[in-house]
């Protein structure tokens, strides 16, 4: 009877467990306007979290060791602003004519598409015209707006709040080990081993990403540079951002930069020395030396990253992205602390 019972209480909870993760998931999408600035907040806290320990330890007070590591982080992004208004004033100095180039290079390279569209010319279109006022563009651009424009009204607010999060994180108001101690791991010394454990590994994680996306925008710049590509600035600082969508976005600014390479560059050798050579630039920081600065830190295969990185994207869109692989590091870390969920993490490495 007994061992009867103990079997009731395991399908019990393995129903539950089923049911309450879905719920969990539709929460998460639901309210995401408060749990993706709280998740970017917690994650640079915990970068952060070092220089302030090694602060207190040299009698600073916490206010001022709060307020030297804030204005660190306000500079960090001020660089970023200045080399984003840098990248945009080389957008516009260009003149008319280059553009008129760049133009008559698309319409010839959207020739083919056209076709395969069906799509009729008016007499005096280009193909970029009428690739415009065909009816599925045009049906397009009223909900292209509207979702752009509510976009950046959630990203303003989401900021404001990751700031708010940020602030009382760095300050200890909400002690992340504490809240892991009560609700996860119910003991004091296994929350404080999975805490460090969890924080050392989301620093090496950002800090290689970090590098290696700004190694991979200055490789692209440089590149740009040497085949004469117009914007190096730009695209550099494009490749930089995009590097930390984990394996999507490395190919996307790959893909964009090579069509912007075919409409300002002669269809030839050239090219694709320069196509070969972006492609060469990603393998070599992306799929060599990350891995090897990651080390055992980052065990995570290619086919969970692929799982989360579509999870996260349909949950919260390209922030949720962006911020998988951090969200997979700490499901990850978390489950090898139980003995009952370790083949789990065994199964993600």
């Amino acid at each position: 009877m007994l061992m009867e019972h103990i079997k009731q209480i395991s399908t019990t909870n393995k129903l539950l467990f089923f049911i309450a993760v879905p719920l969990a998931l539709y929460v998460l999408k639901t309210l995401s306007f408060i749990f993706i600035p709280l998740v970017a907040a917690a994650l640079i806290a915990l970068l952060f979290l070092p220089t302030l320990r090694y602060l207190y330890k040299q009698g600073i007070p916490k206010w001022l060791s709060v307020i030297i590591v804030s204005t660190f982080i306000c500079l960090l992004l001020f660089i970023v602003f200045l080399v984003f208004r840098v990248s945009v004033q080389e957008l516009r100095m260009v003149d008319s004519a280059y553009w008129i180039q760049i133009l008559d290079n698309i319409n010839q390279i959207l020739t083919p598409f056209i076709k395969i569209l069906s799509i009729d010319l008016l007499p005096d279109e280009d193909n970029i015209r009428a690739l415009l006022h065909s009816s599925a563009f045009t049906d397009m651009i009223p909900q292209k707006l509207g979702k752009l424009l509510q976009a950046a009204k959630s990203g303003a607010t989401m900021i404001l709040m990751s700031v708010f999060f940020l602030i009382l994180l760095l300050a200890g108001t909400i002690n992340v080990q504490k809240v892991m101690e009560q609700t996860i791991f119910k003991r004091r010394i296994p929350s404080m081993r999975a805490f460090a454990t969890l924080e050392k590994s989301i620093v090496k994680f950002i800090i290689v990403k970090f590098l290696i996306s700004l190694a991979t925008g200055v490789a692209f710049g440089l590149t740009c540079m040497f085949f004469d590509i117009n914007f190096p600035i730009f695209w550099g600082f494009l490749a930089f951002i995009l590097n930390f969508v984990q394996m999507v976005g490395s190919i996307v600014v790959t893909v964009v930069l090579s069509l912007f390479a075919l409409a300002q560059l002669d269809p030839c050798a050239t090219v694709a020395m320069f196509i070969f050579i972006l492609i060469a630039i990603q393998i070599v920081f992306g799929s060599v030396l990350e891995p090897i600065f990651m080390g055992k830190t980052f065990s995570i295969n290619t086919i969970t990253i692929l799982v989360m990185l579509m999870l996260w994207g349909y949950i919260w869109g390209v922030l949720g992205m962006i911020l998988s692989v951090p969200i997979t590091v700490v499901v990850k870390t978390t489950l090898e602390q139980f003995p009952q969920t370790k083949y789990l993490a065994l199964i993600m490495s």
